[in-house]
């Protein structure tokens, strides 16, 4: 592309008082949980750059991740372009949502662009390169963008559904996970009350029906408050039980936090990282 020649020359000091800059003519990112499209580097952001996001795995004990790449403006991976896929194989067997892979994208000063998957507890990496030539000429481009808006609507509530969908199939992992580790200090009544808001979540999860689907999240939330309580209720007790084992302990942590200056951990779903800077 013209525009990326001139950038190239503007790095390299060869071409003098231009400012034109290549761009991403799209969205580049990866198919998510749900066929979701999540981007990674947006439309319209100078190249060359550099971005990455931390995913997780979708299952228990999965020892593989397939990466599908794609390009466009849609919130659902399908209604975009598929530019190559690639697996990452040799995740450490886990519990779902405890592996970190690092999927990274960076586009070079030619358009070529370059997608890695790492897994960061063994630094097991697989990459794709996919050339600057998509296959998509300026009217495609521009009938991709108007479509996305002409559909914004309609694929904005297809989002949302698959997204209530994946926020009630983790409400369910968590709760019967929960279940399986302190069921045994809750009542019949109360396990069965638990599993029938489970039964009737799944039940709603077949239908298209996002307000039905969010009520049966919020069922399944009050119906699981009895089992949440009596666990904190248990703990308090043991607590009560043993103070000088829980002062013993408060003290140890106290004195392991001195030594360390900084040593914070921050939760996320994934994290973003950008490179651009370190460009500039």
């Amino acid at each position: 592309a013209v525009g990326a020649a001139i950038q190239g020359g503007v790095l390299g000091g060869e071409v003098k008082d231009i400012l034109l800059l290549d761009v991403t003519p799209l969205s580049l990112g990866i198919e998510t949980l749900g066929g979701v499209f999540t981007k990674i580097i947006e439309r319209n952001t100078t190249i060359p750059a550099k971005k990455s996001q931390i995913f997780s795995t979708a299952e228990d004990n999965q020892t593989a991740v397939t990466i599908r790449v794609y390009q466009g403006e849609r919130p659902m991976a399908r209604d975009n372009k598929f530019l190559g896929n690639f697996d990452l194989i040799g995740i450490p067997p886990a519990p779902r949502g405890i592996p970190q892979i690092e999927v990274t994208f960076d586009i070079d000063a030619n358009g070529i662009l370059h997608v890695s998957a790492k897994d960061l507890a063994t630094g097991k990496q697989q990459k794709i390169q996919i050339e600057a030539k998509s296959g998509l000429t300026d009217a495609d481009i521009e009938k991709m963008v108007k479509e996305a808006e002409l559909h914004k609507e309609e694929d904005r509530r297809k989002q949302e559904l698959v997204e209530v969908k994946n926020e009630a199939d983790s409400m369910i992992y968590s709760v019967e996970k929960s279940l399986r580790e302190y069921g045994d200090k809750i009542s019949s009544e109360e396990k069965n009350k638990i599993n029938d808001a489970i039964a009737e979540l799944r039940a709603k999860m077949s239908s298209e029906n996002i307000a039905d689907i969010r009520n049966a999240i919020e069922d399944l939330k009050k119906a699981s408050y009895s089992m949440t309580e009596r666990v904190y209720q248990e703990a308090s007790k043991q607590q009560q039980a043993n103070p000088e084992a829980s002062t013993a302990q408060s003290a140890e942590n106290t004195s392991d936090s001195s030594d360390k200056k900084d040593d914070s951990v921050v939760d996320a779903d994934y994290e973003v990282v950008d490179d651009e800077k370190d460009k500039k």
